[in-house]
């Protein structure tokens, strides 16, 4: 039996797809085909931001893109020089707020110290933030997503903790899509394959 994955891979750097390699194990021959793609935006901006540590009192990661947008900043030489000299340890003495393993794991890359990973969502991390904070004091610089989810300023906003968000990411649709699509049904029998959908969504 075929299986479609409408997803990117996990990691590319790592090897095969644990979802690919899972359902490998059940005699599923999986294929993946990614359906988004990210924009990076307003970097100047964002590493302008990151060269004034002390405007602000720490960094709040909810996305791996974020981070991306950062490493994207730092392929420039001189900005690289910068962080490496002086920044990154400006940086170090405040906290680094992240959820899950795979942004925290990023955040390390570029020689931060993460915090809350283990706190798994947004709603948890506003919490544990709230818990370290004290209103009023220096915003939080928050790069995100344009499509990032109001939960975490929210309850930051409503506690008086000062939040700075800066859009340096947007989703479109992969370039790549349709002609992938196009491909694998051109070679596949419609009634072969099976997509994860429930109730309406796909649960990849």
């Amino acid at each position: 039996m075929k299986v479609l994955l409408l997803k990117d891979p996990k990691d590319k750097d790592s090897g095969p797809d644990p979802y690919i390699k899972e359902l490998g194990l059940y005699g599923l021959e999986a294929t993946l085909i990614p359906v988004l793609s990210f924009e990076f935006l307003s970097l100047e901006s964002l590493f302008e931001k990151l060269s004034h540590p002390e405007c602000y009192g720490g960094l709040v990661f909810t996305s791996p893109r974020a981070l991306e947008a950062i490493k994207i900043c730092l392929k420039e030489n001189s900005k690289k020089e910068a962080w490496s000299k002086s920044l990154k340890q400006m940086w170090n003495i405040k906290p680094t707020y992240v959820v899950g393993k795979a942004t925290a794991s990023l955040v390390e890359e570029i020689g931060l110290t993460p915090q809350g990973e283990k706190c798994g969502n947004a709603e948890k991390l506003a919490e544990y933030i709230c818990s370290r904070e004290k209103p009023n004091s220096s915003a939080l610089l928050f790069p995100c997503g344009a499509l990032k989810r109001e939960v975490l300023p929210t309850v930051l906003r409503e506690k008086g903790i000062p939040l700075e968000s800066l859009t340096v990411y947007q989703t479109t649709q992969h370039p790549d899509l349709q002609k992938s699509l196009s491909s694998y049904f051109s070679q596949q029998s419609l009634l072969n394959f099976s997509i994860p959908w429930q109730d309406g969504v796909w649960q990849g």
